[in-house]
């Protein structure tokens, strides 16, 4: 059984947590990236794929809460 907290339980909140980290990581990355610094383009493409992994675990987290 998971906590919840207001309302929304904590799998969830680690979850979407590290989505927001990773997606302003992003962000910082790429904005540097578009003023010329090519390294941080690597760490943003890095940075993509994380996001594209927590999202889809995000998605399978909803899927099988869904189920119950």
């Amino acid at each position: 059984m998971c906590v919840t907290f207001n309302g929304i339980k904590n799998i969830f909140m680690e979850t979407i947590t590290k989505i927001k980290e990773v997606t302003e990581s992003l962000s910082f990355d790429t904005e540097k990236f578009y003023k010329g610094n090519k390294s941080a383009g690597t760490r943003a493409r890095k940075s993509a794929q994380e996001l594209k992994a927590l999202l889809q675990q995000l998605r399978g987290e909803i899927l099988e809460e869904s189920k119950k």
